[in-house]
């Protein structure tokens, strides 16, 4: 038997290359080079005969020279090889200024690997030099030779990821000799990775990668428009390789982008309504000193001293400020703590926001909540007379286990109204007249009055609605009950007097504005699938706003009300992935069993050729968002496509943005209509799509969606490979451990209970049902996870090595639910990477050399 399995894997490794076109590789050599123009340098005057180390000077020393590698290769200059594989290169002319003049001369060319592999470079030259691997000194040659064959070769050993790597060697010349500067350079896999492809080019675009998640510059979400709309806010993050970085504020010019003033992210630069002014602050003495800077004026004033405070807003006459401060219930003595409620072990369960005003004229500041219960402010009225606030209290008997009272406060007298106690509701503001409250909330909020589900489903809470409110007559209209995005932020407009909304729209974000006069929605035309941070000027038809695609990091872009014209004001990204061979995006969907149209999409692989097989990766959501269609995430869908995989994510029953009904049906259901859909799905597309190898199929999710990787493989076969980080494997440990697993289960297990709902909470659990699993399971998880507790992988680890099933159980220390240490973040998506390899490529070297056997 054993010799029978042997033989058949020897003959699906077959198949596997022959069917994508692989044969062994031997020598490659380098035939074309991109090569920089020579850069002249100096041997210094010798002030002494040694230095501070008593170490007299030598040529090689002018190696060290500092070059700009990306500004050396402006000329774009290719040189080739002769037949022998040798590159004729120049040297200091012989009319140069003086006999100490040298010359440093780059040459770069790039090595791609289709796997996992290790190889040697080799290179030969009669010149000094150093080798770089993607910027990295790797080795140097200090001699100097007059012919090549009497140069030695200098190796370095490569392990290669399937991703591009860029080679520099850095030569130093002189003035002419009696033999001219040659170089040979050559790629030689190793003998047991004979079947590993390696390319070399010059500029080819390259593989997209997890570096290309993690580093660069970006828009960050600090953005906005002053009132008049002549300026506007852009907030920058850079990141390092190695994970280092920093970021900046900008304030530019709306109709030139000229950027006016950098501000550093800490001071947090924020617009004053009606105004072109900025607010922002810097640390004082013992507290916070806060400022306003005039754009008309450039005047910069400080308008209140040493306060303390979480977040600050500036009412709309600008005669004050509201502050809420974050005060501590005090922690136990000693080494033993009081539980005081399930949120406790949360560590800001104890933190208590209170508010207070600063009157700029008196310079006083004085309190207006006082107690133990959180306090929020939600908006101010645009007269500054009154503000709306809300009381959050615990309700741990009923769910959604809060308690939420609506007040409206009088600023002048302090008299308080109270408006609605309703748990649903999380967001308030005035209309600009103040008359009317925009309110956002979950279905249930009002009494259900903007349900719009069937008999016997329970509203998802996680899909917002949005409430217009008379406040004479309290009559509620809930606007967006036929409305199927849901409502995830909205600006009313105060100089238009619309509503605009940012509405997860199914697998998009998207922004409708509301007309408040014929109650209709309209989609403005933006540029972008995904959109954050829409703004809109107090004083005039235009807004800023930051939009991300699948194919492109956020950009941030000028909008027109009157036109609808978009234009572009910054794309940090561009550059970077303007470097890269980014798979071409499709939509694909199908229709379930019970008729509903299942929407989704599919990234076809790096250098696709659709008369080949293709292993395929399946994605699909945790929590009940959609998977969204964005180019950065923390599971990249183009990293998975450049690795060699075709990418299918769906957006099965339960996901928010598809309508109230839709999203309803992940309440109690714990993957039972979902998983049906995601398998049929899954069938269908390998069955339309014949260039994927329905043999080598992959599934992928977290949290939820890890839940939904285990019970995914109870109850089917057809996935080669599976991958859960942070997946739930028992729903009643989850519910009682997690911080936040009660609360989550309000939602996904709406009233039901391990004591009211047994059936839901076993059957339902994958670890109940473990003995059914036969695909080859990854188990990932932060080794602090608040959220999912490891103890959900741990748990499902133990059952399927005693039932003997294969199971890997990788931990990532210190992190909780999120992998986002920088070194971290990229080790673990290595390991998924390595994993997929294994089992959906026949290719164990990745992962054999992460996690060898011990």
């Amino acid at each position: 038997m054993k010799r029978f399995r042997l033989l058949a894997s020897i003959f699906s490794v077959l198949i596997t290359a022959i069917g994508s076109g692989a044969f062994a590789q031997s020598e490659i050599k380098v035939e074309k080079i991109k090569v920089s123009p020579l850069i002249q340098i100096f041997t210094p005057v010798l002030i002494d005969s040694a230095n501070v180390e008593k170490k007299t000077f030598e040529q090689k020393e002018l190696l060290k020279t500092i070059v700009n590698f990306e500004e050396a290769f402006r000329s774009k200059k290719i040189l080739t090889a002769d037949t022998a594989g040798i590159f004729a290169m120049s040297s200091v002319s012989d009319t140069s200024l003086s006999s100490r003049n040298k010359a440093i001369q780059l040459l770069s060319f790039n090595i791609e690997a289709d796997r996992y592999c290790k190889a040697t470079l080799s290179v030969t030259s009669t010149d000094l030099f150093e080798i770089y691997v993607n910027n990295k000194l790797e080795k140097t040659k200090d001699t100097k030779e007059d012919s090549l064959s009497k140069s030695k070769a200098i190796t370095v050993d490569l392990t290669l990821e399937p991703r591009q790597y860029k080679i520099f060697i850095k030569r130093l010349t002189g003035a002419k000799t009696a033999g001219e500067p040659m170089v040979k350079i050559s790629v030689t896999p190793s003998k047991k990775d004979s079947l590993a492809q390696l390319t070399v080019s010059t500029d080819a675009p390259r593989r997209t990668t997890i570096h290309d998640m993690l580093e660069g510059s970006r828009l960050s979400n600090n953005s906005g428009i002053s009132s008049s709309g002549n300026y506007f806010l852009s907030g920058f993050i850079n990141t390092f390789p190695g994970g280092k970085g920093n970021a900046s504020i900008e304030l530019r010019e709306t109709q030139t982008n000229k950027t006016i003033y950098r501000f550093s992210s800490d001071m947090n630069p924020r617009w004053v309504y009606g105004k072109d002014q900025l607010t922002y602050s810097r640390a004082g003495a013992t507290n916070q000193d806060i400022y306003l800077l005039d754009l008309a004026t450039a005047e910069e004033k400080k308008v209140a001293e040493q306060i303390k405070f979480n977040s600050y807003n500036f009412s709309p006459d600008n005669r004050f400020l509201i502050i809420q401060v974050r005060e501590e219930i005090p922690a136990d003595k000693g080494d033993l703590k009081r539980v005081l409620s399930p949120s406790d072990r949360a560590g800001s369960y104890r933190g208590r926001n209170s508010v207070y005003l600063y009157d700029f004229e008196t310079k006083t500041e004085q309190r207006i909540t006082f107690g133990r219960t959180n306090t929020f402010v939600y908006d101010i009225r645009f007269d500054s007379k009154k503000a709306l606030f809300a009381v959050s209290e615990e309700n741990i008997t009923a769910r959604p286990f809060t308690k939420r009272t609506l007040y409206e406060l009088d600023l002048i007298t302090l008299a308080v109204d109270t408006l609605f106690s309703d748990p649903f509701i999380n967001n308030a503001q005035y209309s600009p007249d103040g008359t009317q409250l925009l309110i956002r909330g979950s279905g249930e909020a009002f009494g259900g009055v903007g349900l719009n589900i069937k008999a016997g489903q329970i509203s998802n809470t996680y899909d917002y609605q949005a409430f217009i409110v008379d406040l004479k007559t309290k009559a509620i209209q809930p606007i967006t009950k036929d409305f199927n995005p849901s409502i995830s932020d909205a600006q009313w407009s105060v100089y238009d007097k619309q509503i605009y909304f940012t509405a997860e729209d199914k697998d998009r974000v998207q922004i409708y504005v509301y007309n408040t006069q014929t109650g209709t929605f309209k989609k403005l035309n933006l540029a972008e699938d995904m959109i954050r941070g829409f703004n809109p000027a107090d004083k005039a038809p235009v807004a800023t706003y930051q939009g991300e695609g699948t194919n492109n990091g956020y950009r941030l872009y000028r909008y027109d009300l009157k036109t609808g014209k978009s234009t572009l004001l910054a794309d940090p990204l561009k550059k970077q992935t303007d470097e890269l061979a980014l798979s071409q995006v499709s939509d694909w969907n199908f229709t379930a069993a019970d008729g509903t149209s299942i929407e989704g999409r599919y990234y076809l692989p790096y250098g696709f050729d659709p008369a080949k097989k293709y292993p395929l990766i399946v994605y699909y959501y945790g929590g009940t968002s959609p998977t969204s269609r964005v180019f950065e995430s923390s599971y990249p869908l183009q990293v998975y496509a450049a690795l060699g995989y075709v990418v299918y994510t769906l957006q099965p029953s339960g996901t928010t943005g598809f309508g109230q009904e839709f999203a309803a049906r992940h309440v109690n259901a714990w993957g039972e209509k979902t998983a049906e859909e995601i398998i049929l799905g899954t069938q269908l597309f390998c069955k339309e799509h014949n260039f994927v190898d329905s043999r080598k199929i992959g599934c992928i999710g977290a949290s939820y969606g890890g839940f939904m990787t285990q019970f995914l493989q109870t109850k089917t076969d057809i996935f080669a490979a599976a991958v859960s980080h942070a997946g739930i494997s028992n729903i009643t440990s989850y519910w009682g451990e997690g911080y936040w697993g009660y609360a989550y289960s309000g939602a996904a297990s709406a009233n039901s209970y391990p004591w009211n709902n047994p059936q839901l909470y076993t059957q339902q659990s994958p670890l109940f049902n473990a003995d059914k699993i036969q695909t080859p399971l990854l188990l990932l998880h932060g080794t602090v996870d608040t959220n999912v507790p490891i103890g959900e992988s741990i748990q499902m680890f133990n059952a399927l090595r005693i039932l003997g099933k294969t199971v890997e159980f990788i931990t990532v220390d210190g992190e909780n639910h999120g992998i986002s240490a920088y070194q971290k973040r990229i080790d673990w998506n290595k390991t998924i990477y390595a994993w997929f390899a294994k089992w959906l490529k026949d290719q164990p070297e990745w992962w054999d050399a992460l996690y060898p056997e011990k």
